[in-house]
């Protein structure tokens, strides 16, 4: 599906876009329905409004969800070199609620190599229909080096 990339084919500052989404009704209660999770913020919206909230608040993870590589080219890129996903943490910076719209930004932000593999860090970055950032954080990656 991509011309396939090895740790040294990555530069800082490179970035990948993920596809949007409005989060509907059904996400949530997808959502909800995977993780068990029963607290009525996540599913009562006569709840969430006696709570002066407009609607639904989407769970953390929910949220974390949105930033999945594999929504995205990422994955395709290094099927031949990923070894591992290894580590990922999220700051929420601004709620979400049921009808926002999620737009995910992904950015190479720091390289470290290795012998013959490099752990490739990506800063991840959620924005709101608004704007305003409502996630942040990273995921780094163990890939392969280049064969010579």
């Amino acid at each position: 599906m991509c011309e396939q990339r090895y740790f040294d084919d990555f530069v800082v500052g490179e970035q990948f876009l993920l596809p949007s989404r409005t989060m509907t009704d059904a996400l949530f209660a997808a959502f909800q329905l995977a993780s068990g999770d029963n607290h009525p913020v996540h599913y009562d919206v006569e709840y969430c409004r006696a709570h002066g909230m407009p609607h639904m608040l989407a769970h953390g993870y929910q949220v974390v969800i949105q930033t999945a590589a594999g929504a995205g080219l990422f994955p395709h890129m290094v099927e031949e070199s990923l070894k591992g996903f290894l580590e990922q943490g999220s700051r929420f910076l601004n709620p979400v609620f049921v009808g926002d719209t999620l737009y995910c930004t992904l950015t190479v932000s720091e390289l470290k190599p290795g012998n013959t593999t490099g752990v490739l860090t990506l800063t991840t970055e959620v924005k709101n229909q608004k704007g305003q950032v409502v996630m942040d954080g990273f995921q780094r990656y163990l890939l392969r080096k280049r064969p010579a």
